[in-house]
């Protein structure tokens, strides 16, 4: 009978968690990246519990996201400097031999910087690549980007790698980069699962509203 009265309370707290992560993920998505750097510092217990829900999403793909810009960064030269916007538990910094700065709203390892990803603690025209990996989250993703394109050197970088199914139109996403600033080089779109953007900051972001960025909130179905 214990074993069964365990099984049942492992199960109501799986549900519990399910709950609360699809409560935090929803805050995320349709709120600003303020209000999400507002949330975690109230509740820092969140961000874990958070983490742990979106691990076990991503589980279940076939491949990580964070693994594609791994090999992209290791065809690279090491002496490439990396912002990492949204870097979780830092598994980019820990696979490749480049700087890395790893920013996040909650520090899941040593080398995070906490902060708001629209206002990192980095110098203009600092870094030569800047990866938002399943990161870009937040209503004011004009902000966000507008921020990597400042940090980013001319001619740098940027790696987006995202959900699939959050691009509205992918085509619209792309051409309201050019706004921001950035160039694409390449797309792929071949996964169901996520697609990986390559772009390259040909000067800053130019004023006004970039119609067509915007990206659907990732939202979680109860299971």
């Amino acid at each position: 009978r214990s074993g069964r009265s365990a099984a049942l309370r492992a199960r109501m707290e799986e549900r519990l968690l399910g709950a609360r992560f699809r409560y935090l993920n929803q805050q995320l998505y349709t709120g600003s990246s303020q209000d999400a750097a507002q949330l975690f510092r109230d509740d820092p217990a969140a961000f874990h519990l958070y983490h742990r829900g979106f691990e076990r999403q991503v589980r279940r793909w076939p491949e990580r996201p964070v693994q594609r810009i791994v090999r992209y960064l290791r065809r690279r030269p090491a002496s490439l400097v990396v912002a990492d916007f949204g870097c979780g538990d830092c598994t980019l910094a820990a696979s490749v031999r480049n700087q890395v700065h790893c920013f996040d709203l909650v520090p899941l390892s040593p080398r995070v910087t906490v902060c708001d990803m629209a206002k990192v603690p980095l110098a203009a025209e600092a870094v030569d690549v800047a990866v938002f990996c399943l990161a870009l989250m937040g209503t004011n993703l004009q902000e966000i980007l507008g921020e990597a394109n400042r940090v980013l050197k001319l001619g740098g970088t940027l790696l987006v790698a995202e959900v699939a199914s959050r691009f509205e139109d992918v085509h619209a996403f792309v051409r309201a980069m050019t706004q921001l600033g950035f160039k694409t080089v390449s797309k792929d779109l071949s996964s169901s699962y996520f697609y990986v953007l390559e772009f390259a900051k040909t000067g800053p972001a130019r004023p006004g509203p970039a119609p067509g960025l915007r990206l659907r909130p990732c939202l979680y179905k109860r299971r």
